[in-house]
C-alpha cells in the first residue's frame, strides 16, 4: 500500500500546476517571497538551459522534443534538495515521470482558471498551443483530468495557495466537512472542553460520519494546559497511528491536545478545529503545542504540525464579547506585522488574512529559529503578565498590553494610539517582581536577558533585540496598576 500523501508543503517543494493563463508565475513569485523560498519558473529554466525561447524550441524540436526537455528539467528541479516554489508549464503534467516526482517530492496546488478567461489572457501572445480558441478549449478539457490527478489542493490566489500549503482550510461551514477534511479513514478521538462540546461537539461527531469517534473532556482555558490534564489524555487515548486526534476548541485546547498527539505513541496525526478567534487567527496554526508550568507559560511543548487545520468562521457566532476582544488583539498584532489594517476587515476576512500570514511565516520557519520569532510581538510582556496573574489574565488582554510595551520601545506613537483606540487595554493588577522574574524565564531570553520583537514601522519587524534592562523594566511597569 502506498503511503498517504503529505497534506502540506512542510519540507517539500511547493508546485503550482494549471493551464496556460492561470497565473502560475505571478502567484508563484508572490508566494515564494512570502515563504522565503527560491522561485523556479519551469519554462524560464528550460529557456536558460537550452539558450532558446519556448516558441523556438517548439518550432525546432516539435512538441515531443520539447516535452522530453521539459521532463528532464522538471526532474532536476523536483529532485533538488532545498524546497522551492516551482511554477510548472501547462503541459508538464503530461509526463508520467513528472507526475511521479510531484507525488513523491512536492505538494502540488492547482490554480483553477476558467478556459474563457485563460484564452483572453494568452491569445495573441504567440504561444504555440494558443493559436485557435476551439483547439485551446479542447486542450483544456483533455488536460484537466491530469491536473486533478496531481493536485493536492486547489487555489485561486496567493493567500489560498499559502493556506493550502500549510494544510489550513478556511471556509464557512467547514466543520460539516470534517469527514472529508480529517485525514485517513481510521478512528478519530475528539478533545474539547465541556462548554465547547455542548455547543459544537454533536455537530462535529455527526460530521465525522461513519468514523468510530471517542470524546475526551479537558478544562476550559489555561486550566487545560497542565501536566495533570496531559497525563489524563495520555491514559485515556486509544487511537494508533492510523487514527487522528481532533482538537475542538480554543487555543488552550489545541495546545494541550496537540502536545498529547505529539507524544502519544511518539506521535499520531491530529487536526485542529479552533472555535475561538484567537485559535483561528493564531493559536491553532503552525504546529506549536505546549502546557504551562507555574510562572512560565508554554514552558513544555513540541512542534507537531497538524495534518489539517479547519477554520470555520461561522463557529465564532457563539463567542462572547470578551473572547472576541481576546482574538482581536491577535488580529491587531498580525496587522502590525503585515503592515495592513486587518482589524478593519469583516471577521471572516480577518480569519483568512491572519491565517494566511501566519501560515506563510511558519512554513518559512517551522521550528521558530528566525523569522517566526516576529509572531512574538508583544508576547514577552504578555506571557509575563499572564504568569504573574496565575493565568487568570485573559490572553488577549495580556497581548494588548504587551503590544503597548513593544510599540513604546519601538518609538511608534501613532501605532501606540491605534492599539489604545482599537483594544482599549486596562492595566493588569499583578506583582511587578513576579512579572519581571517571568520575563527572565521567557523562551526567547538569553542569559536571563529578554530578546524582544520591535517594529521599525508597520510591516517592518525586528526580532532578537536586546535593550537596557532599565528600559524593559520601565515598559513592563507601565502595564501594571
Amino acid at each position: 500500500m502506498a503511503p498517504p500523501r503529505q497534506l502540506n508543503a512542510l519540507g517539500r517543494h511547493l508546485a503550482l500546476a494549471g493551464f496556460m493563463g492561470s497565473g502560475k508565475t505571478t502567484v508563484g513569485e508572490a508566494v515564494a517571497r512570502r515563504l522565503g523560498r527560491s522561485f523556479v519558473d519551469l519554462d524560464r529554466e528550460i529557456e536558460e538551459r537550452a539558450g532558446s525561447a519556448v516558441t523556438e524550441l517548439f518550432a525546432s524540436r516539435g512538441e515531443p522534443g520539447f516535452r522530453a526537455l521539459e521532463e528532464g528539467v522538471a526532474r532536476d528541479v523536483l529532485r533538488g534538495g532545498e524546497p522551492v516554489v516551482v511554477a510548472l508549464g501547462g503541459g508538464a503534467v503530461l509526463s508520467n515521470r513528472t507526475r511521479s516526482d510531484l507525488a513523491m517530492r512536492a505538494f502540488t496546488v492547482l490554480l483553477d482558471v476558467d478556459p474563457d478567461v485563460a484564452w483572453k489572457r494568452v491569445s495573441g501572445t504567440g504561444r504555440p498551443l494558443a493559436q485557435e480558441p476551439e483547439e485551446f478549449h479542447a486542450l483544456h478539457r483533455d488536460r484537466q483530468p491530469l491536473y486533478e490527478e496531481v493536485a493536492d489542493a486547489h487555489a485561486g490566489d496567493a493567500d489560498s495557495v499559502v493556506l493550502a500549503a500549510a494544510g489550513v482550510h478556511v471556509a464557512t461551514g467547514a466543520i460539516d466537512e470534517l469527514e472529508e477534511l480529517v485525514p485517513g479513514d481510521g478512528p478519530a478521538e475528539l478533545v474539547a472542553d465541556a462548554h465547547v462540546a455542548g455547543i459544537h461537539g454533536i455537530r462535529a461527531q455527526v460530521a465525522l460520519g461513519a468514523r468510530d469517534v471517542a470524546q475526551h473532556e479537558v478544562p476550559a482555558g489555561e486550566a487545560a494546559k497542565t501536566p495533570a490534564v496531559l497525563e489524563r489524555l495520555w491514559r485515556s487515548l486509544s487511537i494508533g497511528r492510523d487514527g487522528c486526534l481532533v482538537a475542538l476548541g480554543g487555543g488552550s485546547t489545541t495546545d494541550v491536545a496537540g502536545l498529547a498527539a505529539a507524544t502519544h505513541m511518539r506521535g499520531v496525526p491530529w487536526t485542529a478545529v479552533p472555535t475561538s478567534l484567537v485559535g483561528q487567527v493564531d493559536a491553532g496554526i503552525g504546529g506549536k503545542t505546549a502546557i504551562d508550568l507555574p510562572g512560565a507559560k508554554n514552558a513544555v511543548g513540541a512542534f507537531h504540525w497538524p495534518a489539517r487545520v479547519v477554520c470555520d468562521p461561522s463557529l465564532l457566532a457563539t463567542l462572547p464579547d470578551d473572547e472576541r476582544r481576546n482574538g482581536l488583539a491577535e488580529v491587531v498584532k498580525t496587522g502590525l506585522l503585515a503592515g495592513r489594517a486587518l482589524w478593519e476587515q469583516a471577521e471572516p476576512e480577518q480569519v483568512r488574512a491572519c491565517a494566511a500570514f501566519k501560515s506563510a511565516v511558519c512554513l518559512e520557519d517551522p521550528h521558530d529559529r528566525g523569522p517566526r520569532t516576529q509572531l512574538n510581538l508583544g508576547h514577552t510582556f504578555a506571557h509575563a503578565l499572564e504568569a504573574a496573574a496565575g493565568y487568570a489574565l485573559p490572553h488577549g488582554r495580556a497581548v494588548a498590553l504587551g503590544l503597548l510595551a513593544a510599540l513604546r520601545l519601538s518609538g511608534l506613537p501613532d501605532q501606540l494610539d491605534l492599539v489604545e483606540k482599537v483594544l482599549a487595554p486596562e492595566r493588569a493588577r499583578v506583582d511587578r517582581d513576579i512579572a519581571w522574574a517571568a520575563i527572565a524565564r521567557d523562551k526567547k531570553s538569553e542569559g536571563g536577558a529578554p530578546r524582544l520583537v520591535l517594529l521599525d514601522a508597520p510591516g517592518e519587524p525586528r526580532w532578537g533585540v536586546e535593550l537596557p534592562e532599565a528600559d524593559v523594566r520601565r515598559a513592563l511597569d507601565e502595564l501594571i496598576s
